[in-house]
């Protein structure tokens, strides 16, 4: 616990929160004058270098009446927006909003408001146009590109110094957390050298282009999917892959969790097909069948309870460790909205300590490769991820589902990550999830899902290849970022 005296004439704004005038912090800031240039945010605001703007509140009956983003503070992640954002508008309430938000590339998305997420932040791409964003995200738009770097600014929002700050200053606003105008006494230490801020600036720019490259490639893998398997060919990979960034921006379709849902439809079905008193009409939607009969020429469609009878993969879910394990260290907790763009997030809201991880991690058994799959929620329900090397420390929590794939020569985890992807999958997650209390789950229903596999062996292999090369440059990318955001300080 940090303990200090300050003078009475030092206490700003009427404001006794101890935290606030941490003075080690406010010294280390200090110490970086003779090598960097210490700049206040509020400062630039007020020259007209940085404009800031903030979104609006569309309203509940907006959501889900089209496909275009409708960007929330839980739609930020891994210093990128979410290649399904939770909600989608109409092109009509976009129009609504489009001109005074104004969002442009380059700008840079900031959470505001919230708990854990303020602070969070991303830098808007072509692919994440267009788009409208909620009143509880800051929008800083640098105009003045001499006197501060954008991408130097981007990395400088998320070293540890500033994102200290950054909990320093939050406060309680009624049942949630702000920063209310307080963004405005950031200070933002900028390196003196200008061999430094050059070198800086290229390799930031060099890992956000290829996490935009391979974003782009998860945002359209549902879709990539369905063609490779429909026409049995990896032609519509080669074909997106041997694209520069500009012309796949005219071919990326703009998704969210709409799109998953399929469209209405209206048919009639037989009592004797009723299955175990489920009256839900998506659960019997025929358009799935319809497609899984066609790819039936080319694939061999498997149910997920199969491929378990079969010993070719295990599955396993989490543990509930109880909220007062939450914050008493470093270990990642992962739960449910701590994954995104196949990935888990850098920064996961939930630590615990080395005894409560030892307590559970050799039950959890947590290895690269396993795939990490929503079970319990409503919009995330059959999200999924891969996990890596740099994961392996971790527990996941009871409404998530681990696979694990015993037997590779059958079938790769990887290319079984991009067949969880297809649209094909994910439309049937979405006719088996069900109400189960206060949240829907898939329950045991995930076992009935079919999976369509590639008889072609040049074919899975060829899948494989292309995620693994998804998966692992998007995570080498966020590691050189992660590593930047740290080299500016130093």
């Amino acid at each position: 616990m940090l303990a200090y005296r300050i003078n009475n004439r030092s206490i700003k704004n009427r404001i006794y929160i101890p935290k606030y005038y941490d003075p080690e912090l406010y010294a280390e800031i200090a110490a970086l004058s003779d090598t960097h240039e210490l700049l206040c945010l509020g400062d630039l605001v007020d020259k007209g270098v940085i404009t800031v703007q903030t979104g609006h509140e569309i309203g509940k009956m907006a959501y889900g009446t089209g496909n275009i983003p409708f960007v929330r503070t839980s739609d930020i992640t891994n210093w990128e927006i979410k290649t399904i954002p939770k909600q989608g508008v109409s092109e009509e309430i976009y129009r609504q909003y489009a001109e005074k938000e104004d969002v442009r590339a380059g700008d840079i998305l900031f959470v505001r408001d919230g708990t854990y997420l303020i602070g969070t932040n991303c830098i808007i791409t072509q692919l994440d146009i267009p788009m409208i964003y909620q009143s509880h995200i800051l929008k800083f738009r640098i105009n003045d590109k001499q006197r501060i770097d954008p991408y130097l600014l981007f990395i400088c929002l998320n070293c540890s110094l500033v994102q200290r700050q950054i909990r320093n200053i939050q406060f309680t606003a009624d049942i949630i957390d702000t920063l209310g105008n307080r963004y405005r006494e950031l200070i933002l230490p900028i390196p003196l050298n200008l061999q430094i801020r050059a070198e800086l600036h290229s390799r930031v720019e060099n890992a956000i282009e290829t996490r935009i490259k391979y974003k782009a490639a998860v945002k359209q893998m549902p879709l990539l999917i369905e063609r490779v398997l429909e026409f049995n060919s990896d032609g519509p990979f080669d074909k997106f892959f041997s694209q520069s960034i500009d012309k796949l921006l005219d071919e990326i379709i703009q998704d969210t969790t709409t799109l998953e849902f399929g469209e209405f439809s209206a048919y009639t079905i037989n009592i004797s097909r009723i299955r175990n008193r489920i009256f839900l009409p998506k659960y019997y939607d025929p358009s799935i069948q319809t497609m899984l009969d066609a790819l039936s020429q080319t694939c061999t469609i498997h149910t997920v309870q199969k491929l378990l009878d079969d010993g070719i993969i295990e599955l396993s879910t989490g543990d509930e460790i109880g909220k007062m394990a939450y914050g008493t260290g470093s270990i990642p907790f992962v739960r449910t909205s701590d994954f995104s763009n196949w990935e888990i997030k850098a920064d996961a809201k939930q630590g615990v300590s080395e005894e409560i991880y030892r307590q559970y991690a050799e039950k959890e058994d947590v290895q690269a490769k396993d795939i990490l799959i929503v079970r319990d929620g409503t919009y995330l329900v059959g999200t999924s991820c891969m996990i890596t090397e740099l994961d392996t420390q971790m527990l996941y929590c009871g409404g998530l589902i681990k696979i694990r794939v015993k037997k590779e020569n059958i079938i790769d985890p990887y290319l079984l990550l991009g067949l969880l992807n297809s649209y094909i999958v994910k439309r049937q997650m979405r006719t088996k999830q069900f109400t189960r209390d206060v949240i829907d789950t898939l329950g045991q229903r995930f076992k009935e899902v079919f999976i369509p596999v590639p008889q072609s062996e040049t074919l899975r292999k060829s899948i494989a290849l292309r995620v693994r090369e998804i998966v692992n440059n998007r995570i080498t990318a966020r590691s050189e970022m992660q590593n930047l955001s740290e080299r500016i300080i130093t």
